[in-house]
């Protein structure tokens, strides 16, 4: 019987620090929390060192480590990713990235209609991307100022999950939209089912080359 993948997975993307560790499709140990002022780089590692402790395991026994490569939020990013590198760097593992968009669908499993799951950009503005209920792609990510008519050329039912969505509820107010204001953030517990699918496949990314997806240049506001 072959052993089953042992991966850390870390989501830095939103205003949510998440860690987790599994072993095949079975979660060993979560850690995460939201606050407004992002404190990842604080966070972080102590997750880390949190999961491996509570699953009685060592940083030896990993066999991958995930990472939410974005779209979200820039300094979130580049913490994660930087920290994921270096642990595949020092342990001599590869690396799996996911759409930061792909791991907040997966909280949500409707049997009809379409998935769009939206992260907070700024003002009216989203990353988004639309799945259908098997998440697969209907429409790439991609940056969108969301308007009253944004999504009227797609019918039937449209699940709206993410920060972003819950902005949008003052602007897209036709019943067909279903909206979860518990499902905010994306969490790395939902990177588990993506991370075997990639082990499997050896779809690995190039270590040292690998950046985060900003899906946006970054832009630095100064005060007029």
């Amino acid at each position: 019987m072959s052993k089953l993948p042992i991966i850390l997975s870390i989501e830095t993307a939103t205003k949510q620090c998440s860690v987790a560790l599994s072993e095949g499709d079975k979660l060993l140990a979560c850690e995460e929390l939201a606050e407004e002022q992002y404190s990842h780089a604080e966070k972080l590692h102590d997750f880390v060192r949190q999961v491996i402790e509570r699953s009685g395991l060592a940083f030896s026994d990993l066999d991958a480590i995930a990472v939410s490569k974005g779209p979200g939020s820039y300094t979130g990013l580049r913490i994660g990713v930087s920290a994921a590198k270096g642990f595949c760097y020092a342990l001599k593992i590869p690396l799996i990235a996911h759409s930061t968009l792909e791991i907040l669908a997966q909280q949500i499993s409707p049997t009809n209609g379409l998935i769009i799951p939206m992260i907070d950009a700024r003002r009216m503005e989203v990353f988004t991307c639309i799945f259908d209920t098997a998440k697969d792609y209907i429409q790439m990510p991609n940056a969108k100022i969301i308007e009253s008519n944004s999504f009227s050329a797609y019918k039937g039912q449209l699940h709206l999950i993410g920060d972003g969505a819950l902005k949008c509820q003052s602007v897209l107010t036709d019943d067909r939209y279903v909206f979860y204001p518990n499902n905010i953030y994306p969490s790395a517990k939902d990177m588990i089912k993506l991370n075997l699918q990639k082990y499997a496949q050896q779809s690995f990314e190039d270590v040292a080359y690998f950046e985060p997806y900003y899906l946006k240049d970054f832009q630095i506001n100064g005060k007029k």
